[in-house]
């Protein structure tokens, strides 16, 4: 290479590339500077709003990333012709962007959500509204960012030279294989429109107390395609979603968290009841579990050998409900004990006296026969 052409060199291509590298160092440096006052003036502007915050605070990240390419799209986009390399950088900035973008749009989502689970809080005495809305914003973020997965995948599938034509090869044999593909992602399409229509009918909510095939537990998590059902004993039920829209199933807290409960006792026909009634009265006015709505004591049923007695009580919700019964069924089974033992069920045996003189003199004629 001789001097000349060295020279022409770099008064050509080199140049126009540490011009591009030097600018897009500097575009870096101040799309940060720009991105840190635009985010302190959006938190003065706020004023203590929990979106714009918890936007400011989940999104930081993904809108500096935003900014910082973005600069850099506009740096190549004023490059000179002769850059080296500008196509392929000016096609993965835009690719990158797009990612920036999608990113971004996918924490805004999630920060609306967490915005909506602080304005709402579930601890409180009546949260049937909060669980209501923090179910629907669970299940609406997830859907919402698999949409926005989506469509930036679409992006960036727009953005290579052959997608139309892949496209197109695509949708010539879209018969068979969209058969396929339809009958192999029924479960999923199956489970993410059962989470749709949970949503915004809500059979389930979270913190909803159910019985799922005989197990108590509390709905602990709704997630894209099951749902996370935390049982008494610390175990965790793993449900998809599609099976709460085939299944019945029950759920205590769907209109409300009050509930009754029962106590059964088999007892004597000789046990009076009034002492009963007064007693369940004592228990159920000492007992800080009791909402002081019900408390009555029925006789039920009955059989040849006991009647059943129950006990029903009331509680603000499932938890002190089944505290309150196991607190009736301890102290009445103890003042039953102590005030009416021969209330308890007992077997009784009774005969004719002429047949009972009978198997008297046959048992002492065996005897005698023996000796």
């Amino acid at each position: 290479m001789d001097l000349s052409t060295f020279h022409s060199l770099m008064g050509g291509p080199l140049r126009s590339a540490l011009t591009v590298l030097v600018s897009a160092l500097l575009v870096t440096l101040v799309a940060i500077g720009v991105h840190r006052a635009g985010i302190g003036l959006l938190k003065r502007l706020a004023n203590g709003r929990p979106f714009t915050t918890n936007a400011t605070r989940v999104a930081f990240r993904a809108s500096q990333l935003c900014v910082i390419v973005f600069g850099l799209r506009m740096v190549l986009a004023g490059a000179p012709d002769d850059t080296p390399g500008l196509v392929a950088m000016s096609h993965v900035t835009s690719v990158a962007l797009i990612i920036a973008l999608t990113w971004l749009a996918m924490q805004c989502i999630q920060a609306l959500s967490i915005t909506i689970s602080e304005v709402n809080p579930v601890d409180v005495a009546d949260n049937l509204r909060a669980r209501r809305l923090i179910t629907q914003a669970r299940v609406l973020t997830r859907s919402a960012h698999a949409i926005v997965v989506i469509l930036g995948l679409a992006f960036v599938l727009l953005t290579l030279p052959g997608a139309r034509q892949i496209g197109a090869s695509l949708l010539a044999s879209a018969g068979v294989a969209g058969l396929v593909a339809g009958i192999a992602a029924r479960p999923v399409l199956g489970n993410f429109i059962a989470g749709l229509q949970i949503a915004f009918s809500q059979p389930i909510r979270i913190d909803d107390v159910l019985i799922v095939n005989g197990e108590w537990g509390k709905v602990e998590e709704i997630k894209g395609t099951y749902v996370v059902v935390r049982v008494w004993d610390e175990r965790r039920l793993i449900v998809p979603l599609q099976w709460f829209i085939e299944n019945p199933f029950e759920n205590w807290t769907h209109s409300s968290s009050t509930l009754l409960g029962t106590v059964f006792l088999w007892l004597d026909f000789s046990i009076p009841l009034d002492p009963l009634r007064a007693e369940l009265t004592r228990i159920c006015e000492s007992a800080t579990q009791w909402d002081g709505r019900v408390c009555t004591v029925q006789a039920t049923d009955s059989n040849e050998r006991a009647v059943r007695v129950r006990f029903l009580v009331s509680a603000a919700d499932s938890g002190l409900a089944f505290e309150l019964r196991c607190i009736v069924r301890e102290q009445m089974l103890a003042f039953i004990t102590a005030r009416y033992p021969h209330g308890l069920p007992r077997l009784r045996s009774t005969h004719d006296p002429v047949e009972v003189h009978a198997m008297q003199a046959q048992n002492d004629s065996v005897s005698l026969y023996k000796a």
